[in-house]
Order: structure tokens, then C-alpha cells, then sequence
């Protein structure tokens, strides 16, 4: 995997994980306006841009996997962060949003 293509991955990374923080965000607003169906589908909605993150993640694991050489630079690291805080602001926003359902 060389750099250009490794650049784009990471990108794909931050740009799948920072829309799922986006939409976490709007379902908690929607929570605190008590419509827990447009929360849901963007609770759901915040999931599929985390797999696709997720899917970018495991294309560079498994090529190094396979013996490519993946010369990890700092836009990746960036992307890992990203992904890596998204996942745990998924789980604090769960469970600010099962406050407002009771």
C-alpha cells in the first residue's frame, strides 16, 4: 500500500467518523426533544458510518496482514483518533439518551 493510497484511507476514516459524531449529536438534540424515532434512525445511521469507518480500518490491517508495507504517518494516526473517539462518544451518547427515554 503506498502513501497516496494510505492518505486517502485515512481521510475516508475521518471523514465516515466524523459524520457518525454529527449524527450522535443531532439524536441526542432529538432525544431532548423527546422524538425518539428520528433518534433512533440517527443512532442507526451514525452505526453505518462507523462499520464503513471500520471497513476503511481493516483494508490497511489486512494488507499489512498480507506482508504490504503500511508506513503509518500522522494523517492516519489523525484518522485512528478520530475513529477511536467516535466509538467512545457513541456509547457516552447511549447512554445520555437512555436518560431521556425514562
Amino acid at each position: 500500500m503506498n502513501k497516496e493510497e494510505l492518505t486517502m484511507i485515512s481521510f475516508e476514516i475521518v471523514s465516515y467518523a466524523g459524520d457518525a459524531r454529527s449524527k450522535l449529536l443531532l439524536a441526542l438534540e432529538k432525544a431532548k426533544q423527546g422524538l425518539f424515532e428520528e433518534c433512533d434512525a440517527l443512532i442507526a445511521a451514525a452505526n453505518e458510518c462507523l462499520v464503513s469507518a471500520h471497513n476503511a480500518q481493516m483494508d490497511v490491517m489486512q494488507a499489512e496482514a498480507n506482508g504490504q508495507d503500511v508506513e503509518m504517518g500522522f494523517i492516519m494516526v489523525h484518522a485512528q483518533d478520530h475513529l477511536m473517539t467516535s466509538l467512545l462518544f457513541k456509547d457516552i451518547i447511549g447512554s445520555l439518551i437512555d436518560v431521556y427515554r425514562k
